[in-house]
This record gives C-alpha cells, sequence and structure tokens, in this order.
C-alpha cells in the first residue's frame, strides 16, 4: 500500500500499472490479488482512505499547535511549498490527483476520495472550532484551505514554481485573520 501510494501520488491513478506497484513493493505479483482480490481497483480504494488519513493529521501537525489560525495556515502552506520544492514538484496530494482523474469514471474511487475531502473537512473544522471559530466559519475556513492548497499544488507542479502556494496561503491566512473572534 506504501508503494502504492507513492506511486499514485507522482504518476496518478491511471498512470501506475500493478507491475509497477509489485515492483516498487518488491513483492512477489500473485501477492497482490492475494491481498487484494478486487485488483487495483480495491488497492486504490485502500490507499485512497489510508493515505487520507494520514494527510488528515496535517490538521493536528500544523493548525491545532500553532498560537492562532493564521500562523497554523501560514505553517502548512509553507511546509506544502518546501515539500514540493524538496521533491521537485513531484510530491503533492495523491487525495486530488486521484480525484481529478477518476471523479466521473469510477464510483468506487470517486466515493473513497469523497469521504476522504469530508473527513479533512469535519477534522479542520473541529480543528478551528478550538480557536473559538463558530462552526460556519471554521467550515468555511477549512473549505478554503483544503481547496486553495489543492489548487496551488496544481499549479505550482505545472509552473514549477511555489507562487501559487504562497500566493493561496496570504489569500487563506488572510480569511482567517478576519474569522478571527476579537
Amino acid at each position: 500500500m506504501r508503494a502504492s501510494a507513492e506511486l499514485f501520488r507522482r504518476n496518478g491513478y491511471t498512470g501506475t500499472g500493478l507491475k509497477q506497484i509489485v515492483a516498487e513493493a518488491q513483492a512477489p505479483f500473485g501477492s497482490l490479488y492475494h491481498f487484494f482480490p478486487g485488483g487495483k481497483e480495491q488497492l486504490g480504494d485502500e490507499v485512497i482512505r489510508e493515505s487520507g488519513l494520514l494527510y488528515g493529521q496535517l490538521f493536528d501537525i500544523f493548525i491545532a499547535p500553532a498560537p492562532d489560525p493564521v500562523s497554523g495556515v501560514e505553517a502548512a502552506f509553507a511546509a506544502a511549498a518546501e515539500t514540493l520544492v524538496e521533491t521537485g514538484y513531484a510530491d503533492a496530494c495523491p487525495i486530488a490527483t486521484v480525484a481529478l482523474e477518476v471523479a466521473s469514471t469510477n464510483e468506487t474511487l470517486r466515493k473513497a476520495t469523497a469521504d476522504v475531502f469530508t473527513a479533512w473537512i469535519d477534522k479542520g473544522t473541529e480543528t478551528f472550532e478550538r480557536f473559538g471559530l463558530s462552526t460556519e466559519d471554521a467550515r468555511r475556513l477549512t473549505i478554503a484551505a483544503v481547496t486553495s492548497l489543492e489548487g496551488a499544488f496544481v499549479l505550482s507542479r505545472a509552473l514549477r514554481d511555489t507562487e501559487p502556494l504562497r500566493v493561496a496561503g496570504t489569500t487563506v491566512a488572510t480569511l482567517a485573520r478576519e474569522l478571527q473572534p476579537s
């Protein structure tokens, strides 16, 4: 699953073949169907859900320990930009990569990505509420952060430039500042 997650993040779901996965995992080909009798689709579903949970923990890593939502947002976007540069613009969000590819062609994987995004929105809302934001404002800020981050990943990867992440981070930080209780 770890090898699949890495390959999906870098190459997308359709750009990743089963032979590539087992080679990367250094596993016998038959083990894939032993553990995932539903084949690549089952593997993809499980990888999306597990990876999604891991990426959802970024709220705990960057936002929750921050002194305020603005600092948390700034730290999260700065870390995302740093990761892109360090990985040659290869490592972005595997969930968005797969969602963009399969949302209209594979209901199982569309549902998996939707469930992950819903979990992130719930987690972010809960995290921002701890700073005193109303549920509505916390949800609005979370959706703005997730959509801005995902869109900025796409632009930054295509342009090979972190400017979109910097601009998106500033924009979401501005919203966080506006929504902070007085």
